[in-house]
């Protein structure tokens, strides 16, 4: 499990997912659903690759705040 932020894209439209423990992981959809499945694939695209290259996969310790600010 990873904690992902979801929010949507007013440049653009549709939403953006980024993992906050795995740099560079972002992934965007048309839709909320379609973000959170393409940051599924994103996710493991980038753990294998971290793998295949001998990199150390982050632990993602899943805890978080939620601030508005």
């Amino acid at each position: 499990m990873r904690q992902v932020i979801l929010y949507p894209d007013h440049e653009d439209g549709g939403w953006i997912c980024e993992v906050p423990s795995l740099p560079g992981c972002v992934s965007q959809g048309e839709t909320r659903e379609d973000a959170l499945e393409n940051i599924r694939d994103a996710i493991e695209a980038w753990i294998d690759a971290a793998r295949s290259l001998g990199r150390e996969v982050p632990d993602d310790p899943l805890d978080a705040e939620i601030c508005v600010v």
